[in-house]
């Protein structure tokens, strides 16, 4: 006679913390800033009491964050920080063909990049065939300010978000790394300012132009303002939503990209819009 399995402990338990979490992630809460313990207990059926005890337990781990002023709860920083995680996860198994395709047909190293706060992140990396080339940046943070794919990342965002981005990150030293820990200050190195001529970005308003220019021609060039004789493009990744994810990047040295610089950045944007439709955008 067959035996019948055991139901799982706790995942009745599980099954009421995710209805919660849910109900904190919808439309209602996103409107409301949050919902307080009493309309969970109403769109649930479940006792306020028990409610309550949920939304602390779940406060506690993370998954959600009690507004002080409101007492409203909504989704906590850990949700978010899991689903970046499975996210990009998957963005960077997809990614790697395409990336590969970019740096053959360009012969120039290939990034995929994200964005990190004011820092953007090279999660992957495709090298140049060629000898002299630049280098492959994994794990390598740069501030976004100062590189094309971090403003491609800001570039779908609205004039407020960007305004107060800018006024928090917008003079964050170029850190890159990691570094010579005998030679540089805990393992990265900081890049000069960049000559007067060379820079793009000086204050709110330029960020914003070229965020237009951006937006306008759908990708971004870099010409030597991250580091001398180095060129590059990068154009946005989106998802399913129309969102900005990540960026695709090439760099390559000035003397063999820099007269074709706008043709590189049409050619990116399109690998990246291919991305970007296997990822379910529209």
């Amino acid at each position: 006679m067959a035996q019948t399995s055991e139901p799982r402990r706790n995942s009745s338990g599980l099954a009421r913390d995710v209805e919660i979490l849910e109900l904190l992630g919808s439309a209602e809460a996103m409107r409301e800033g949050g919902l307080g313990v009493l309309r969970v207990a109403q769109l649930t059926g479940r006792d306020k009491a028990a409610i309550s005890r949920a939304l602390a337990t779940l406060a506690d781990a993370g998954l959600a964050d009690r507004d002080e002023n409101t007492q409203l709860y909504r989704l906590g920083a850990r949700v978010y920080g899991l689903a970046a995680r499975t996210l990009e996860s998957r963005m960077a198994s997809i990614s790697r063909p395409h990336l590969r395709r970019v740096a053959q047909a360009t012969r120039e190293t290939t990034h995929l990049c994200v964005l990190r706060g004011g820092n953007v992140l090279t999660i992957m990396s495709e090298l140049s065939p060629h000898e002299v080339r630049a280098t492959g940046w994994e794990g390598v943070t740069t501030a976004a300010w100062r590189t094309p794919s971090g403003r491609v990342l800001l570039s779908d965002w609205d004039r407020g978000s960007l305004e107060r981005w800018y006024a928090e990150h917008g003079h964050d030293h170029p850190i890159v790394g990691p570094g010579d820990p005998l030679t540089t200050e805990a393992g990265f190195s900081v890049l000069p300012t960049p000559p007067a001529d060379k820079a793009v970005i000086t204050d709110f308003e330029s960020l914003l132009e070229e965020i237009g220019r951006i937006r306008a021609h759908g990708y971004a060039l870099l010409d030597e303002e991250l580091e001398g004789g180095v060129v590059g493009a990068s154009a946005p990744v989106f998802d399913l939503n129309g969102r900005i994810i990540a960026a695709i990047n090439v760099s390559a040295p000035k003397i063999r990209m820099g007269e074709r610089l706008p043709t590189l950045g049409r050619y990116v944007a399109e690998a990246a819009a291919a991305l970007s439709e296997q990822l379910g955008a529209s």
